[in-house]
């Protein structure tokens, strides 16, 4: 499975964004989908993550509340939806994509990665 992600971009404090990751070469809805985020100097951390068929989700607590996952299977599309921006959101942000099952909240467990799609927000 090939992902390429995109739609980051500079925001000020407040705003919104909307990240895709586009999924190719596989069965985009057998695969569970997540995004994380790495900061300069930090470790890669997961943000959220859905399940196969979207009826599942997980996100970090520092997020919940603000930003939503969801998917579109029939587009092989997958989305972040990043409201009420904060300067400590701002971070490279990646999705991957690992077999169906568990939203595990660890790299590791993630077999396919995209290119990472940079989000700055500003005070």
């Amino acid at each position: 499975v090939q992902l390429q992600a995109s739609g980051g971009g500079l925001v000020q404090a407040g705003g919104s964004l909307r990240l895709s990751c586009a999924a190719s070469g596989g069965t985009f809805s057998s695969n569970v989908m997540g995004w994380f985020r790495q900061a300069p100097g930090k470790e890669r951390e997961f943000v959220a993550g859905i399940s196969e068929t979207g009826g599942r989700t997980s996100y970090a607590d520092s997020v919940k509340g603000r930003f939503t996952v969801s998917r579109d299977n029939t587009g092989d599309t997958g989305y972040l939806q990043m409201n009420d921006l904060k300067p400590e959101d701002t971070a490279v942000y990646y999705c991957a994509a690992r077999r169906a099952g568990m939203i595990p909240q660890h790299t590791k467990f993630y077999d396919y990665w995209g290119q990472g799609t940079q989000v700055t927000v500003s005070s």
